[in-house]
């Protein structure tokens, strides 16, 4: 295959337990079930009564029709490798793929390897934050184009509930303009049509694209569902003190092992949410202390109290109002499911560390999670102009559009002109380093201000070096026309390509082979980024 694997941390803006978590660290492996390249979770043994496997057979024939044969397994007790994401528009990010190609990719390994999985994609469909799931971006030309669905909800309900109305419409003819006719975007255009909820939309288009791998697509956010988690919410009620002091202690061991908290811990906060039953808003729940009223403490919702005893009735009538946190649902998720590794990103890796407080006291066990294909896809336009001017993808990360537009008109600038800047430059330099070390033995201060005066000198001998790099990019106005190709491909915005270029683009350019080709990379293990030419 086409593509280079670059350790993890050339990629830019990562945290730190993060990047530490992918060298495997012992400082921070207590805190996961297992290295990123362990595959010791293959022979987890699971002990799901039978009841509950039936029930969860049950909810996933309703939303998966197709899938018997893999329905049945689950009614045997076949595990399943999970991993998930909020319900987007028009399939989310690319990195949505890439998460759902490495569940299918180990699932397979392990069941070659004699220990048999089933892949299944969690659709975070009870998160409220609409803004983060309303948009998506697509290249058009020489712009990236951002296609917005404006229709937001009068309260903080969660975003798989939307229902999608008619303005959805002239978003979907946009999209047919900007990726043309192709499988993926009838499937797209199918599934993301008024009447259907953003969760139904998703579900519907992921299940189409990867029905040939055998993923299977999980919505939990009903009552059946809750109904099979309630153990854990009526943990996180009844214990729910002694969840929060167990987070507040982890996080102090984080700090002292100099990380900080990914996800903050409010010293009146708890680890659920309750849905409004007139408005469908999700609410977050606080504590208070406790009284001679409320030995227990209570709880509060927006402005209403709840006590303990009434928590735990609404969770016995309606399980599907009490909803997880960030934290709390990779466990909810567990109860459910017979998990043996969860695929996560990098924020989701990040934050496992303080969920594991929960697995442990809620669970007993630690579910081990592990990095999903992390990538950058190259188009061969793209690679045609990394190749022309000898740029490496791992480069354009390093510039803005600006500065690498300097960079190529440095490369194509003449070459007696380089000799002379370079020879210049390193004469100044090293009469320089010689002057002020001079100036420094006679005096301290003499030699400090001598620096200060080389920095400037320096800095004048840079400017001189940007300005015949602009003439040059004067003179050849294709070289800002490629380095503006190259960072809105590469490098859009300042981030990495997977978190803000639309999922759909890639899938409707390059089709089915594009899906099997991100399972295999998965399978290859790379323990950092890949560069992947198409």
């Amino acid at each position: 295959m086409n593509s280079e694997c670059f350790p993890i941390s050339a990629v830019p803006g990562l945290s730190r337990i993060f990047l530490d978590y992918c060298s495997g660290q012992l400082g921070v492996r207590a805190w996961y079930g297992a290295a990123p390249r362990d595959r010791n979770w293959q022979q987890t043994q699971h002990a799901q009564s039978e009841a509950h496997r039936e029930e969860l057979a049950q909810l996933l024939a309703v939303q998966n029709p197709q899938a018997t044969a893999a329905i049945d397994r689950i009614r045997q007790g076949v595990p399943v490798v999970v991993t998930g994401q909020q319900v987007g528009l028009f399939g989310g990010p690319a990195f949505t793929p890439y998460k759902a190609a490495t569940a299918i990719a180990l699932a397979r390994e392990a069941t070659d390897a004699g220990h048999a999985h089933l892949p299944i994609f969690w659709l975070a469909s009870e998160d409220h934050d609409f803004a983060e799931v309303n948009h998506v971006t697509f290249p058009a030309r020489r712009e990236l184009t951002k296609l917005s669905y404006e229709a937001a909800p009068s309260s903080a309900v969660p975003v798989g509930s939307v229902v999608l109305d008619e303005s959805i419409t002239p978003l979907i003819d946009q999209a047919w303009e900007l990726l043309g006719y192709s499988d993926a975007m009838e499937s797209l255009a199918a599934a993301y049509r008024p009447g259907q909820t953003l969760a139904g939309a998703f579900a519907e288009f992921y299940g189409k694209v990867f029905a040939a791998q055998g993923l299977l697509v999980l919505d939990a956010s009903g009552r059946e569902a809750h109904r099979l988690g309630a153990p854990v919410l009526r943990a996180a009620i009844e214990r729910a003190d002694e969840l929060h002091a167990a987070l507040l202690e982890r996080n102090k061991e984080m700090v002292a092992a100099g990380y900080h908290a990914q996800v903050a811990v409010a010293d009146r906060g708890s680890l659920l949410f309750l849905l409004d039953e007139q408005t469908g808003a999700r609410v977050a729940l606080r504590r208070t202390a406790a009284s001679v009223s409320e030995p227990g403490g209570s709880w509060q919702a927006g402005w209403q109290n709840y006590s303990t005893e009434e928590l735990l009735g609404i969770l016995e009538s309606a399980p599907e109002r009490i909803s997880p946190s960030a934290l709390l649902r990779p466990v909810f998720q567990d109860q459910i499911l017979p998990t043996s590794a969860y695929i996560g990103g990098p924020a989701e890796i990040a934050y496992f560390a303080q969920s594991a407080v929960l697995y442990e006291r809620i669970l007993g066990r630690l579910t081990p999670v592990l990095p999903r294909l992390s990538a950058t896809l190259v188009e061969p336009s793209i690679g045609e102009l990394l190749d022309r001017h000898e740029l490496t993808a791992e480069a354009v990360f390093q510039h803005t559009e600006q500065t690498l537009a300097q960079q190529l008109a440095a490369r194509a600038m003449p070459v007696t002109g380089k000799r002379r800047l370079a020879a210049a430059g390193n004469a100044l330099d090293e009469e320089l380093t010689r002057l002020t070390e001079y100036m420094g033995s006679l005096d301290e201060g003499l030699g400090q201000s001598a620096g200060v005066s080389a920095s400037k000198m320096r800095y004048q001998m840079n400017r001189l070096r940007r300005m015949v790099a602009n003439f040059q990019l004067q003179k050849e106005a294709s070289l800002g026309r490629h380095a503006q190709a190259l960072a809105h491909a590469l490098y859009p915005h300042g981030g990495l390509q997977e978190r803000l270029i639309g999922a759909g683009y890639f899938l409707a350019r390059y089709g089915d082979g594009l899906i099997e080709r991100l399972v295999a990379e998965a399978a290859d293990q790379c323990p950092g980024h890949r560069i992947i030419r198409l």
